[in-house]
């Protein structure tokens, strides 16, 4: 489309065009946009929840610049990396080299960690390594003894790992009056495993029969901690009509099976089991610190790497600055401060280096990576960012524009994916699509200067950018009850102890960092007056292309039952798990209901293409000779949830599942669409969904975690008349948020702070919104009142 915001100029000049010019975009839902965006600005791209902004910004303009650099790359190097395919768009000129920093979150391990992440950990290495003080006759360390990563470093009890699991008899068996034969040895496997287990023990001649209570304290001693695996021939009890032989069975003690489980197993859910069965404790030996003794004993500013490690960045600054150890150390603190600077000026100085990775929010994540990318000094490249203001208060936002001003004074060219609108007022361009999701959407409406948005009637940006119409005052709700929380001390929590009101809607605001998620996570159902807890939180629905939306939601089960009543299946004896493609039978053996197969290439990446036989139906041909309603199984989950609410309008239980996800905004997703290829909101507005669609009559508090983050305020509106209906139906909602045009509409306000890490944990104002609002009292307090102040300028506005 032609940019009626600037001049044109040549395209032929491309070695001084200021453009990146994307042409003929075809990429998921974009339906061959044209486009032009300035270098060397902030250009933010907008526009509704799956309207196709991300396809564009990151599925095809980082995915292209990736292209190019990994075309310069030897081509058996480039197979060692993860790379994205190449995008459908026709061509993009004016394309300087990218980098993107994503919400979704890789899988990190509890070894990773805010230091590690910001390559901060090395810094603080190196200084103890060079400048740290040694006792008398100690020789110098190396920076890898330094770091519990390192074999040179770990603590030998714990592997570096700075906690130990341990069990006890109490644990492993928690009703001594069974034996064993009743299943008195709870931490052992279920159903063969653990009858085998049994028949082996009475093998060995130990009673099986006997109350585990009754039994010689060195015979229970054995059974449960022995390390001997003896290996003795077992004889099954005959059964009538079964014929079972002899076999050769391995006896292995609870605690080994217990400690094996947890440490070897890649099931989540026998992990879980064998956690319930162990207790954590602090290592012994290094007392959690996870370095061997020679580290410990070395000191910077009266110090160990350990102590300094666990400070929060605010206080880990304090000390550098006023140590004195000397040239080294200057050189070395100085280089640490300079890390350090950007990590705080992005509101993330609550954070201390040893917090680990998986704790951290996908937003904590991406400004961490931000911070190190102001560090780089890089310039001349184009930022592609996901959403960097996620997880962000308004009083932290205002410190993240500053500094993507910052890259983009450093001469760099900062694209944006964003729905804050204080970042989108802050751009010097701005591409909005849409109209709509999915297949209504994928078209560039605007790209332009912020303000020219005014003038496009088609845009559900415009309305929230320009339209500052107020909201329908809304009568607070009186609790039904009250919910007491705590005293919770846990985090920066110390003896905190909440009230949370009943039958309304509640939301629990502050700072990053404040405590917000440490006092939810002391929600549990066992608290009076909880009644029914649901928590929804952004985790994944799936992580396999097999989950999907309609597996998730139910919704797949009813489709087999109705591919499976049809004549054509029913004269063939087909069942429902014919119409599975996770199973064999009905699915492509080729791809094994993949969809896709991996093509090996020859010092090339694998890339992945079409299955052959099916292409990418996943089903095999006999299966799909079945149709419901002249649409096979393939058909139907390639079917939109809107699509598909109109073919089955008819079928209640189907209707159901349906109505519910078009309720959250979901109508542009695909049945089939895989697990992995969802957003965080969208997984969660999925899960509520799936809520919703359950007739609860008693009682239910629904607790959500940022249910706006990823959501265009057009989206927000849709979930927040789920969420208010769910109040209006008897049920208590509490959300963590920080949007305020959210939280101005709540019932209650629970406000901590006023600042994240030790300067937060307390609640700072508690009550209606307008009354925190008007009392000033926290950091929330001025950005809710300026909410309810643009409500009532833009009411007396329309009143003139």
């Amino acid at each position: 489309m032609r940019n009626p915001a600037r001049p044109d100029s040549d395209p032929g000049d491309r070695a001084h065009d200021p453009y990146v010019r994307v042409r003929g975009a075809r990429e998921h839902n974009l339906r061959g946009v044209d486009v032009d965006i300035p270098r060397d600005a902030l250009a933010v791209f907008t526009g509704v929840s799956g309207s196709g902004k991300s396809s564009l910004a990151f599925g095809t303009i980082y995915a292209e610049a990736q292209r190019r650099y990994f075309e310069s790359v030897a081509p058996y190097a480039r197979r060692l990396i993860h790379q994205v395919g190449a995008p459908k768009v026709a061509e993009i000129s004016g394309l300087p080299p990218a980098v993107s920093l994503e919400q979704r979150r890789s899988s990190p391990t509890s070894r990773s960690s805010v230091g590690t992440v910001t390559t901060l950990s090395n810094s603080l290495r190196m200084l103890f390594s060079r400048a740290g003080t040694y006792p008398p006759g100690a020789e110098r360390l190396d920076s890898d003894a330094f770091s519990p990563n390192t074999a040179a470093g770990a603590c030998p009890e714990c592997h570096g790992l700075g906690r130990v699991h341990r069990t006890s008899e109490e644990l492993l068996v928690p009703d001594p009056s069974l034996s064993i034969r009743e299943g008195a040895i709870a931490a052992w496997p279920g159903a063969w495993q653990g009858k085998n287990l049994r028949d082996v023990l009475d093998t060995l001649g130990y009673d099986v029969d006997r109350p585990w209570r009754e039994l010689d304290p060195a015979d229970r001693r054995w059974i449960l901690f022995t390390d001997e695996q003896p290996v003795v021939t077992v004889h099954p009890v005959r059964e009538a009509g079964r014929i079972q032989r002899p076999y050769q069975g391995t006896y292995m003690s609870a605690h080994r099976y217990v400690m094996k489980t947890f440490a070897e197993s890649r099931s989540p859910t026998l992990r879980t089991k064998a956690e319930r069965f162990l207790t954590a404790a602090d290592c012994p030996v290094c007392g959690g610190s996870r370095l061997r003794p020679e580290a410990l004993a070395v000191t910077f500013a009266g110090r160990t790497v350990a102590e300094l490690a666990a400070l929060p960045l605010d206080s880990l600054a304090e000390v550098l600055r006023s140590a004195d150890g000397g040239p080294p150390a200057e050189v070395l603190t100085a280089d640490l401060l300079s890390r350090i600077g950007p990590v705080t000026e992005l509101g993330l100085g609550y954070l201390s280096l040893d917090r680990t990775a998986p704790t951290l929010s996908a937003g904590e994540l991406q400004r961490l990576r931000l911070a190190t990318q102001l560090r780089s000094g890089l310039f001349g490249v184009v930022y592609v960012l996901d959403e960097p203001s996620a997880g962000l208060h308004p009083a932290d936002t205002e410190a993240l524009l500053t500094v993507l001003d910052r890259l983009k004074a450093a001469g760099n060219s900062v694209f944006v994916v964003e729905h804050h609108l204080d970042v989108v007022r802050h751009a010097d361009w701005l591409v909005d699509v849409g109209p709509h999701a999915g297949v209504h959407g994928g078209q560039v409406l605007h790209s332009g200067p912020p303000r020219a948005l005014a003038e496009v009637a088609g845009s559900q940006t415009r309305r929230f950018l320009f339209d500052t119409a107020p909201a329908p005052v809304r009568e607070v709700r009186a609790p039904s009850g009250w919910l007491k929380v705590g005293p919770v001390t846990r985090h920066n929590l110390r003896g905190l102890t909440a009230g949370l009101p009943l039958g309304v809607f509640t939301a629990v605001t502050g700072v990053s960092g404040s405590g917000k998620s440490t006092l939810m996570g002391e929600v549990t159902e066992e608290l009076p007056g909880v009644g029914r807890l649901v928590t929804v939180d952004q985790k994944p629905i799936g992580r396999t292309p097999r989950s999907n939306l309609a597996t998730y939601t139910g919704l797949f089960d009813v489709v087999r039952k109705l591919f499976t009543a049809t004549e054509e299946a029913r004269a063939r004896g087909y069942r429902a798990g014919r119409f599975s493609f996770n199973v064999p039978g009905g699915r492509c053996e080729t791809c094994q209901g993949e969809g896709s197969v991996s093509v090996e290439l020859l010092f090339l990446p694998s890339t992945y293409a079409p299955c052959p036989d099916c292409h990418g139906a996943r089903y095999n041909p006999e299966t799909l000779e079945v149709t419901h309603r002249g649409r096979t199984i393939a058909e139907v989950l390639d079917l939109t949830v809107e699509a598909a609410a109109e073919f089955f309008a008819d079928t209640p239980a189907a209707a159901r599942s349906l109505t519910a996800l078009l309720d959250v905004g979901l109508g542009y997703l695909r049945l089939g669409q895989p697990a992995t290829e969802l957003s965080g909101g969208e997984a969660q507005r999925i899960k509520l969904a799936s809520e919703l669609q359950r007739v609860r009559r008693e009682h239910t508090l629904y607790l959500l975690d940022e249910p706006t983050t990823g959501l265009h305020p057009a989206d927000v509106e849709v979930l927040l008349r789920q969420l208010h209906g769910l109040v209006d139906a008897g049920h208590s909602v509490v959300v963590v948020e920080h949007d305020m045009t959210v939280v101005a509409g709540a019932d209650w306000v629970v406000d901590l702070g006023p600042g994240g890490g030790d300067a937060g944990g307390r609640i700072v104002a508690a009550g209606p919104p307008r009354e925190v609002a008007s009392a000033g009292v926290g950091r929330t307090a001025p950005y809710l009142a300026k909410a309810f102040g643009d409500r009532r300028r833009s009411a007396e506005r329309r009143d003139q």
